[in-house]
């Protein structure tokens, strides 16, 4: 009874100090406007400038404040991950009392929201002051620490079994799909989120001085893939002073209105211009996507050096369409198409059930892993999704975490 009590007591505190709009406010597509009744006739409700707004007044008046607990129990928490889960489930059980450590293999804590979404996005200090809201209430935060790895940052995840009282897996879906054709290997292709943690971190550390970073600057660049990581690629490429710009996209350009296969409340699947298409019409005069563009070799000179790539239009069903083969030359190709899962090698001492998309096996409502002592959430568990979702599933998780360590 004395946890179902700290729990409410928990919840009542969240409501007042702890939620998080100024992370889903700033990189959430915002879901709730797509579904906003006013909508069906004219524009939604703003609820996504509202929440940050409130967020904003709320730490530049003073409100948000740390409340640590009144008293601690004798349960500890490892949470793996400093993503919007792990920092969602460490607020929570914290405030229930429990003491909490989270791992995080980066310098910086946040995760994605430190290292996956660009500043100009998502400016770092407002991810600071709520990891240092979160320390002032007690949590213990390890940064340089690879749960499960073999480097001299590495921490044994049987030595975690053995000093916690539970696990929470929150490491995020971090292993990108990948385009396996000709001419792969070599220079000049990378992975999105490579990119963009390299130049987030040199930016942090340097302000760009030390080069530690892949620079676009005078290149010709393609990004493969859309979606806000792709729309990400594109702003990068733009501060660094790229000298051109394409974005692919394989699927057909969106209507600019609702289909009548997209009904309200339904998510509206239509045409839309993000922050990087917009900045690149600015500076180029047009929009930078391909739509419709699948690609069938990466071309490479005698020294392997990347001269570009060679792509092929593709119909609706993906099917090639004859006779549209096309060459595009290219300094810099980014990868930006999307993510399979979880990264194993934390989990290859241990026997933990995987779900049939490689995703840690737990049963969403439970988040329990084949291994009664681990729980997993957020991305890791359900596939890579929005921010706010992984918020959600943060706090579910620590619900029943709260519920296992009373038994």
């Amino acid at each position: 009874m004395v946890y179902k009590k700290r729990w409410k007591e928990a919840l009542d505190r969240l409501h007042k100090t702890n939620n998080f709009p100024e992370f889903t406010g700033r990189v959430c597509p915002a879901p709730c406007e797509g579904s906003c009744v006013l909508g069906i006739h004219e524009p939604a409700v703003t609820i996504k400038n509202i929440e940050c707004a409130i967020a904003d007044k709320g730490f530049k008046e003073g409100w948000v404040v740390a409340n640590p607990p009144h008293s601690r129990s004798d349960k500890t928490i490892a949470i793996v991950g400093s993503g919007p889960t792990g920092l969602a489930a460490a607020a929570q059980l914290n405030n229930l009392g429990h003491n909490i450590t989270v791992y995080e293999r980066d310098d910086r804590i946040g995760g994605l929201l430190m290292y996956g979404i660009p500043n100009m996005k998502l400016d770092k200090g407002v991810v600071d002051r709520r990891v240092s809201i979160l320390e002032q209430e007690g949590i213990n935060f390890i940064v340089n620490t690879d749960v499960g790895g073999k480097g001299n940052n590495a921490i044994d995840m049987v030595k975690l079994l053995d000093e916690f009282d539970a696990i929470l897996l929150a490491t995020g879906a971090t292993t990108p799909r990948d385009l396996k054709i000709p001419g792969r290997e070599g220079l000049g292709v990378h992975f999105a989120m490579e990119f963009l943690l390299k130049n987030t971190k040199s930016l942090l550390d340097s302000d760009l001085e030390d080069r530690n970073y892949i620079s676009a600057k005078n290149k010709k660049v393609i990004v493969i893939g859309g979606g806000d990581t792709g729309t990400d690629c594109i702003g990068t490429s733009l501060r660094h002073g790229c000298e051109s710009l394409v974005n692919f996209e394989i699927m057909p350009k969106p209507p600019i209105e609702r289909s009548e296969t997209n009904p309200w409340p339904t998510w509206p699947t239509i045409f839309r211009v993000d922050y990087g298409h917009e900045e690149a019409k600015a500076r180029d005069g047009k929009d930078p996507r391909a739509y419709s563009i699948s690609g069938k070799e990466f071309v490479r000179d005698e020294n392997g050096k990347l001269l570009g790539i060679n792509t092929t239009e593709v119909d609706s069903s993906f099917n090639e369409i004859p006779g549209t083969e096309n060459f595009w030359e290219a300094d810099l190709i980014f990868l930006s198409m999307g993510f399979l899962g979880p990264e194993h090698y934390i989990i290859d001492e241990l026997t933990l059930d995987l779900d049939s998309r490689s995703n840690y096996k737990a049963d969403y409502g439970n988040f329990q892993t084949s291994y009664k002592k681990i729980f997993a959430a957020g991305d890791c568990r359900r596939g890579q999704s929005l921010v706010v979702r992984a918020i959600d599933e943060g706090r579910l998780v620590a619900d029943k975490i709260n519920t296992f360590l009373e038994r």
